[in-house]
């Protein structure tokens, strides 16, 4: 029976000539961890990876596997056991990708031993598990980035490692092949209880598939922990100095971020408020662009957690808000009444009208009837949309007769609502 594997990194630097690289890292894997390593170019991802494999060998501190210090074991016998997919691994020769995978069995054959069929099978199943099975005849140096990249991963497959390091392992692959090669390595840490450290600069691909993740900036390690202890507003802030939304995907059972613009590019503030009425996600692109080109926003009524309401929340749109899945009530009609009131124009988006929410047309009709400009994206579609008995189609109707402007789009409506603030400007000015 194998003993388990057991990485630590203990207290480990390195630096390149007057770059410290990496800063007393610290950290444990065990066996069949998936561990990600994210972090901003240059926080020392693949520095680590290198040092993990003894391709760098440490200023300081050891990295220890099975408390066997890396740098003291034979060059062979780690080679059995760890596995490393690197980054930039240049091919210069016309291998076929068969005889490329092959070199996978080289730390298990003793000197002038040829591969047997066994070493053969393992090389054509790792060649299966990876896509590249068709591709066994075709020379490694004329195929595509990305299927080099599977047969660098169907090569360290063939080794039959226990420890998997990959830097950045989806890169030169489409979205499909990304996915296709982490559950496999998932699937493979999972059955054969192999241990995988990866660096990735796709946080939500780390958050989706690894039990932990380190979380690397300026040579250190900032934070280790869970995806969900990990993925949060004031680390990837801190880190990547990003503002982004969390949010938690039930499907994939993982949480997950959305970057937001950066608020040092919020140059532009506009001195207009739009009020968005909006519902069931049909707002969120218009209410990220508004924000994100300096107009203040605000939004209502919309339900807790709503698409619409958790992309206001996380911008920090003042909204009117109602439990979940609840009709309007009168308190709430009349907030959102205020909100659109004290707004320079309102925007109606192409939501869903039920009875639960045809009160913020009515809304839009108490505002336009004051003066406020008012803009309806896709009032042609309102009878598609409309679940009120027909009421939201006579709503939408009577607005466009008294003056409501019909946009086709998002792009479509903040173009208006950039041609109304010119005009008011304009008004004012003269």
């Amino acid at each position: 029976m194998q003993s388990l594997v057991f990485i630590k990194v203990d207290d480990v630097s390195f630096s390149y000539e007057s770059l410290d690289a990496l800063r007393n890292v610290s950290f444990e894997v065990r066996q069949s961890e998936f561990v990600g390593i994210i972090g901003p170019n240059g926080a020392g991802k693949s520095t680590l990876l290198n040092a993990i494999s003894r391709i760098l060998r440490p200023r300081s501190g050891a990295v220890m596997l099975n408390d066997l210090d890396v740098q003291e074991m034979d060059q062979k016998e780690l080679a059995k056991v760890l596995g490393f997919v690197a980054q930039d691994s240049s091919i210069p020769f016309r291998f076929s990708v068969l005889d490329f995978v092959m070199m996978g069995r080289n730390p298990h054959l003793s000197r002038f031993k040829m591969e047997s069929a066994q070493d053969l099978q393992i090389a054509e199943e790792s060649m299966t598990k990876t896509g590249v099975h068709h591709l066994a005849e075709r020379a490694v140096t004329e195929i595509s980035g990305g299927e080099r990249q599977r047969a660098l991963i169907a090569r360290a497959l063939t080794q039959t490692p226990r420890v998997l390091l990959l830097d950045e392992p989806t890169l030169h692959l489409d979205v499909g092949s990304q996915f296709e090669i982490m559950d496999l390595l998932r699937g493979l840490s999972r059955i054969k209880n192999l241990t995988v450290i990866a660096v990735y600069h796709d946080f939500n691909l780390a958050a989706r598939y690894c039990d932990r993740i380190i979380l690397m900036n300026k040579g250190r390690v900032e934070a280790v922990g869970s995806p969900k202890e990990i993925l949060t507003k004031d680390h990837v802030k801190n880190v990547f100095n990003i503002e982004v939304h969390i949010g938690y995907n039930y499907l994939t059972d993982s949480v997950y971020a959305i970057p937001l613009t950066n608020q040092k590019n919020k140059a532009l503030k506009k001195d207009w408020t739009v009020h968005v009425i909006c519902g069931g996600g049909s707002g969120a692109l218009l209410i990220r662009r508004l924000t994100n080109e300096g107009w203040g926003v605000t939004t209502g009524v919309l339900n807790l957690l709503d698409t619409d309401q958790e992309v206001a929340t996380s911008l920090g749109i003042q909204t009117v808000t109602e439990a979940p899945f609840s009709p309007i009530t009168e308190e709430a009609y009349k907030q959102n009444v205020q909100l659109a009131q004290n707004a320079n124009a309102v925007v109606v988006t192409d939501f869903l009208v039920g009875r639960g929410n045809v009160m913020n047309l009515k809304v839009a009709k108490t505002i336009l009837q004051r003066g406020v400009d008012t803009i309806l994206i896709g009032s042609d579609t309102i009878t598609d949309r409309d679940y009120a008995e027909g009421e939201g189609t006579a709503l939408v109707k009577e607005l466009l007769s008294m003056g409501a402007l019909a946009a086709e789009s998002c792009e479509q409506a903040l173009n208006m609502l950039e041609s109304l603030n010119k005009d008011r400007s304009s008004n004012e000015s003269g």
